[in-house]
């Protein structure tokens, strides 16, 4: 790694620690509208890692793990650079929304260019300035608005490096997910970078379980690369399940939605997963299973209209198994449990 690191034409030296805003555009009130982007360069070479959160404006868990992330004392002794950008989306956090204001999917945009649309632009910007500069990449991601998933790895899991990252996250689930077009994974994958892309909690909301177990994730890959010194002792862990594949399963018909299976819940084909009734109660759906699995996305809303998402199944072999590793998942990442002394910490 040669001594001149760059972002927006700043230097960051070898054992330097700086933030740094990348200039996005100016709002019509004239005011500015920047990107804050915070570099870490250890004294010794390594990969060069970005994490970042919030390409959807309104996904706020990953922008509190890059948050606790950058207080942790662990990152003294880091190799390489660490790049965090909490907040890739400025406009739509400040308005709680998933889309820019031009009303595109940022996520969709990738890898953008000088001159188009405000979502273009944006993603030509990260693009030239975070991730051409960048080995590996890290995207923080929750469900949509009144939509939890359960903590789980998107990734090409037919890349070897990739796949081993994954593993390293820790997290019960890992799922085989396919590149959008115009995407960011799609543009990392074109580029032979290995991203992992971590889901977990619901949009506008924090999930503290999501919440640690992102950061103790994060940690994880940088020891893997190499970045941080391992662990002398590791806790034992099951290795997480692969799904190749995923369904939706939607809304019969309109009314009142009342969920029977918990998230990270095993179901079974023509399993039964919650009703669908109307405001009277004089009629009553069943909402059934396709096929065996486990609960990775569902609704949170009692409010559904005909077609609506209501529950996102991960096919695999063993669900019973999986079921019993996202409930010790989910029991270690509670707080006040942790098995190394600033790792997970809650709000601080």
């Amino acid at each position: 790694m040669a001594d001149a690191f760059r972002i927006n034409g700043v230097s960051i030296a070898p054992g330097q620690r700086l933030t740094i805003d990348l200039p996005v555009t100016k709002l019509y009130t004239h005011t500015e509208m920047g990107m804050p982007v915070h570099v870490i360069r250890g004294k010794r070479p390594g990969p060069r890692l970005f994490i970042c959160a919030a390409i959807h404006g309104d996904e706020i868990n990953g922008v509190e793990i890059i948050r606790r992330l950058l207080r942790s004392p662990r990152l003294n002794a880091i190799r390489g650079t660490l790049i965090a950008i909490p907040i890739v989306n400025v406009h739509g956090l400040l308005q709680h929304s998933r889309y820019l204001p031009d009303r595109r999917d940022l996520n969709r945009s990738f890898p953008g260019s000088e001159r188009g649309s405000l979502a273009a632009r944006l993603a030509h910007l990260f693009m030239t300035e975070i991730v051409e500069k960048c080995t590996h990449g890290i995207d923080l991601h929750t469900g949509a608005v009144h939509r939890s998933n359960l903590p789980h790895i998107r990734a090409n899991l037919d890349d070897a490096e990739t796949t081993r990252l994954a593993q390293e996250f820790h997290v019960p689930l890992l799922l085989n997910s396919n590149l959008h077009d115009g995407s960011l994974r799609q543009r990392a994958a074109e580029r032979g970078m290995p991203m992992l892309l971590y889901e977990g909690g619901e949009g506008l909301r924090f999930d503290e379980v999501a919440i640690r177990a992102g950061e103790r994730g994060i940690i994880s890959v940088m020891r893997a690369l190499g970045m941080l010194p391992a662990l002398k002792k590791r806790r034992r862990q099951a290795a997480p399940v692969v799904a190749r594949s995923s369904y939706w399963v939607r809304a019969p018909v309109s009314g009142i939605f009342r969920p029977l299976v918990k998230l990270g819940g095993r179901v079974k084909r023509d399993g039964l997963l919650g009703v669908v009734t109307d405001p009277f109660g004089d009629r009553e759906e069943e909402v059934l299973a396709a096929m065996s699995g486990i609960v990775l996305g569902r609704s949170n809303l009692p409010l559904a209209n005909e077609g609506d998402g209501l529950f996102h199944v991960a096919r695999v072999h063993r669900p019973d198994d999986v079921a019993a590793q996202v409930e010790e998942f989910q029991e270690f990442h509670q707080p006040g449990i942790s098995d190394e002394p600033d790792a997970g910490s809650p709000i601080r």
